[in-house]
């Protein structure tokens, strides 16, 4: 593979561009270029081509050139050319580099050094204001958002700033095959050879973890084999972490003036430039840790709530999160289905503000999922103008169907501020919830990058059908029969109330529910009293024991403001109230 470097006088006008095989590269000063080389005066629009050929440079110079090209001081004429190594046009300077990262590990003598982290904490750093000067550009490095291979130019040209006796330094890692992808590399001196990592010196460095140098013996007449260029004799490299499955290195060669022993100035010098790289490579490694980390947390924060969050960094490794815990599994949940009503209705009157429309929707939705949130709940899908939460998962909670009513209370509690308040954007719309109880499997599906968390089960869909009963049975919230008897044990009257509404065989289930109404306390958005509640609970069981006359006598002693009466009522004065003779205490739905 081939490289092309340009550089212009100031050390700031600098790029370089792998060149891919059978490609053809327009080199010029418009940005339109494949490779625009803006700070150059001398330069055409469109000044040459690069195209490489079977693995060979071709120098295509366009006939519309104002300046000529120059190579060993020679003008070359419009037209094709076997590409010189060096080549220049105005004050800037091109380099076609091949790169050759497949070198076979040394068969020769050389010397391995690892330096312990104990003796690298010990290092003293010297020349200190050239390397915090260096070290004082990792946080633009980090806080800029840039593809990998820019931030890898950028630590390249980092460490060569910061390690005065290196002659070249690169980032590189080993592939699948075992042999090295070079991510990015520069050097001081651009007429040197061509470049080439020592594979030994990588693999022993990255398949151990640990920061390792490698010196190869000065008499050696064949060293092109080991390092980057015969004229080089020792090289270092320095892991550090990219990803969960990934690490790379940092590739640091140069040459010796002087043996490297236990007390020699030169082996100090060594010791503090690699304690400097270990420092870059943590810095990079933490970062990117951090970014990983807020990657994560920004997707999760959509679905659990805080002292989840807090239990997966606090059960995590290091600065990861504990990703295990959201494994899918089965376990008991209490699921809450809450859908937004007038929505259908308001989507044709808001025809020709639907942007309007869907922001008013999403605030709607954001009131739901902040109170689920609130409680302990997980937010799982968003379908529409619905939103599912649930309990119970990723920890076990026998207090899950508890914490369900909570939030359902406090969201039916929200809304009813907004009705009071004529002029709020949100005050026609209105919410009907579903709450159940049972066995369900739960967890994430996706990666930590694009997540979605949900639940599975029949305990969903009942949730759902519940919600959708609210409107027959005129009621805001609605449970089953498991979630009601947890809840008149657990809650109390200044949480929340339960009443039963009727025994129901909805359209297309075969198992009869048991439903009941989930009340606010006495005074809030509610003028039932306790004794109402028995009232009306004495005259459901009286419906459903075929004493339709009884039954409607205790319905009629509910206010007229509480609807929740008709339903049963419809059904009495339909039949002049009469059980049917087939009466099993079940009221058919003929549809959903």
């Amino acid at each position: 593979m081939w490289q092309l470097i340009a550089q212009g006088n100031d050390p700031r006008q600098r790029w370089r561009q792998r060149l891919e095989d059978q490609r053809a590269y327009t080199v010029g000063r418009s940005v339109d270029c494949d490779l625009p080389v803006a700070w150059e005066n001398q330069l055409s629009r469109q000044h040459f081509q690069l195209l490489v050929e079977n693995g060979t440079p071709q120098l295509l110079i366009s006939e519309a050139a104002r300046n000529p090209v120059f190579s060993h001081g020679v003008a070359l004429k419009p037209g094709r050319h076997s590409a010189p190594e060096r080549f220049v046009v105005g004050t800037t300077s091109f380099f076609l580099n091949k790169i050759a990262p497949s070198s076979t590990s040394p068969s020769g003598p050389f010397q391995e050094l690892v330096f312990t982290q104990q003796e690298l904490r010990q290092v003293q750093f010297e020349d200190a204001d050239r390397r915090l000067e260096a070290l004082a550009r990792l946080p633009e490095l980090i806080r800029e958002s840039m593809s990998r291979s820019e931030c890898a130019t950028q630590l390249v040209a980092m460490i060569l700033a910061g390690i005065r006796y290196s002659e070249g330094a690169a980032v590189v890692s080993l592939n699948d095959s075992g042999s090295i992808d070079i991510h990015a590399w520069d050097r001081r001196n651009e007429t040197q050879g061509p470049f080439k990592p020592s594979v030994r010196l990588v693999r022993d460095s990255l398949q151990d973890d640990r920061s390792v140098m490698h010196i190869w013996e000065k008499n050696q007449t064949t060293t092109e084999q080991y390092t980057m260029a015969p004229e080089l004799d020792w090289a270092f490299c320095v892991p550090f972490t990219v990803s969960d499955r990934e690490s790379w290195c940092i590739y640091v060669t140069g040459k010796l003036d002087s043996p490297i022993l236990e007390a020699n100035p030169t082996r100090k010098t060594i010791q503090s430039d690699v304690r400097f790289t270990q420092l870059v490579g943590e810095v990079i490694s933490s970062s990117q840790k951090m970014n990983r980390l807020e990657g994560q947390l920004s997707v999760l924060r959509r679905f659990l709530s805080p002292p989840i969050l807090t239990a997966l960094e606090e059960t995590g490794h290091g600065r990861e999160l504990n990703i295990d815990l959201l494994k899918p599994r089965e376990c008991d949940v209490t699921v809450l289905f809450c859908d937004l009503r007038g929505f259908s209705q308001r989507a044709e009157v808001s025809s020709d503000d639907l942007t309007g429309l869907l922001n008013r929707v999403n605030g709607a939705l954001e009131v739901m999922s902040q109170e689920i949130l609130g409680f302990g709940g997980v937010t799982g899908d968003f379908l529409g103008d619905a939103v599912l939460g649930f309990w119970g998962w990723p920890f076990a909670s026998e207090d899950s169907p508890l914490k369900a009513c909570r939030a359902a209370v406090s969201i039916r509690r929200a809304f009813a501020k907004i009705h009071r308040d004529p002029n709020h954007p949100l005050t026609d719309f209105q919410m009907g919830i579903g709450i159940a109880h049972g066995r369900a499997v739960a967890g994430q599906i996706g990666t930590s990058g694009r997540m979605a968390v949900t639940v599975f089960g029949p305990v969903v869909n009942l949730a759902s059908r519940l919600e959708g009963l609210t409107k027959k049975l005129r009621v805001p919230i609605v449970m089953d029969d498991a979630t009601a008897q947890l809840a008149r044990k657990g809650l109390t009257p200044e949480e929340g109330r339960v009443r039963t509404l009727a025994r129901v065989l909805p359209y297309g289930l075969e198992n009869v529910l048991s439903v009941s109404e989930l009340l606010p306390p006495f005074g809030e958005d509610s003028e039932l009293t306790d004794t109402l509640i028995e009232n009306y609970e004495e005259g459901v069981q009286q419906f459903v024991d075929g004493d339709w006359e009884a039954a409607y006598r205790s319905l009629h002693s509910m206010p007229s403001s509480d609807q929740a009466q008709d339903f049963l009522l419809a059904t009495i004065t339909q039949s002049n109230r009469r059980a049917p003779s087939n009466w099993k205490g079940v009221i058919e739905l003929p549809s959903k």
